[in-house]
């Protein structure tokens, strides 16, 4: 499988599989809020698309849905005055529930909440300005009017896009499955910007295709790493502000290290086990391995328990959370295992591990599930390679036993309303195994 092939593949694989239903619920809100502020029932009438679906740079397992409802300007002033901000997004809520009284609808600082069963849209009610910016009320601190500023965002994009060679948006598609593989809690739009950014840097892929896209990736990851620490961005277009939530810096120059890996590995068999170490389960496997792992499964003397978060709930990462691992041995601490691994001192069996989650940045209530993969011959001699996910008995921890050699994950996944929002993973390489990132 050429390059090319493997990049047309992988952006093949992360298309929005449920646009359709998506699309349904847009217009089945619309329709509620047209009938409330303006006696009609359009499903497509005063609504505006926005967020990363509006940009079209959202990929497969998309949760965070985002539109504005256009409010009759001629209700202006039965909003704009104390407590008139609440009232909107009320009022909204109201109309919501009224057609759909199943469907659960809270009412946010700035938005409407709607949450489905895979994803939840967040409906912005605004005024229209001439300039095509919108008002929207903030409710905090007794209520004000903000300004956003969403078609020059999708503008922005889409006029790079075509600039670009249609590179733009599959760049921000491919650096979505980078940041749900590995874990970085990164807005939508911060990922936009600074595919923005890179590729508004540079013309040597004003002309390029799939063919190179292994040294974009390269490129793109090496330009984020050397980024500078800040709080924020400008975004495309608006310039307006767009947060950081956690620095990815450390995450792209790994990501920047097994492109380079991957890149040398080209026109080897496991070279795209490689790529998949950046971008995860959407990047194709390579078939040469696929029928010799098939082949193999056939003969092999143990079982293949392993199971996938992405087979049990959409992954759509846009927030954090860390681990951390006490190290045990006859019931006394020696170490925590992140010193252990920064020390080089080696993990032996015959230890307890107490995992922990230590910060998760996602707001109550969710769910925690588990998962504990044992790698290498030992646990396939023992038939034990475990790998099933498991929820979490409400103490947010874990206790394993080192049992044998080799290198061990635990992963842990934070599923907020069905969907995974943060995710977090330890290497265990007990006695001399490889803490090596995949």
């Amino acid at each position: 499988m050429s390059i090319a092939d493997m990049f047309s593949e992988f952006i093949g694989n992360l298309v929005i599989s449920n646009t359709e239903t998506i699309s349904l619920r847009y217009g089945e809100l619309t329709a509620a809020l047209n009938k409330q502020f303006r006696d009609t029932e359009s499903k497509t009438a005063n609504t505006l698309q926005v967020g990363s679906f509006g940009r079209k740079t959202g990929i497969n397992g998309i949760s965070d849905l985002d539109m504005l409802f256009i409010i009759p300007k001629t209700k202006w002033d039965d909003y704009n005055k104390v407590g008139g901000q609440l009232k909107l997004l009320q009022e909204a809520k109201e109309a919501i529930v009224n057609r759909y009284p199943t469907t659960k609808v809270r009412v946010d600082r700035l938005v409407v909440t709607v949450t489905y069963k895979d994803f939840h849209v967040e409906v912005q009610p605004v005024f229209e300005q001439d300039d095509k910016s919108y008002k929207y009320p903030d409710t905090a601190n007794g209520g004000s009017w903000k300004i956003t500023k969403p078609r020059e965002e999708m503008d922005a994009i889409a006029d790079l896009d075509a600039l670009k060679n249609s590179n733009l948006r599959r760049l921000c598609k491919m650096a979505r499955a980078w940041k749900n593989k590995h874990g970085i809690g990164m807005g939508g739009l911060l990922i936009d910007t600074l595919a923005y950014n890179f590729l508004d840097s540079t013309a040597d892929y004003d002309e390029k295709s799939f063919l190179y896209y292994d040294f974009l990736s390269r490129d793109f990851f090496k330009y984020l790493s050397e980024l500078p620490a800040q709080s924020e961005y400008a975004a495309p277009g608006s310039r307006q502000r767009v947060k950081v939530k956690k620095k990815f810096q450390n995450k792209a120059k790994k990501a920047h290290k097994l492109c380079l890996e991957a890149i040398e590995a080209e026109n080897q068999k496991n070279v795209n086990d490689k790529w998949k170490k950046v971008f995860g389960r959407p990047f194709p496997a390579s078939a040469t391995v696929a029928q010799e792992a098939m082949a193999k499964s056939f003969a092999q003397s143990w079982d293949d328990t392993e199971e996938f978060i992405e087979d049990k709930f959409p992954v759509d990462i846009r927030e954090s959370m860390q681990l951390d691992c006490e190290v045990k041995q006859n019931g006394f601490r020696e170490f925590f295992l992140s010193d252990m691994l920064s020390r080089r001192i080696p993990l032996m069996p015959k230890k307890s591990l107490r995992f922990e989650i230590t910060d998760v940045s996602v707001a109550k209530p969710y769910e925690i599930y588990w998962k504990v993969l044992n790698r290498g011959d030992a646990a396939r001699k023992k038939n034990c390679i475990r790998g099933q996910i498991i929820k979490d008995d409400g103490l947010m921890q874990r206790t394993e036993s080192t049992s044998f050699r080799g290198d061990h994950i635990v992963e842990c996944y934070c599923v907020k309303d069905g969907v995974v929002v943060a995710k977090s993973r330890i290497h265990v390489p007990i006695d001399g195994g490889q803490n090596n990132d995949d």
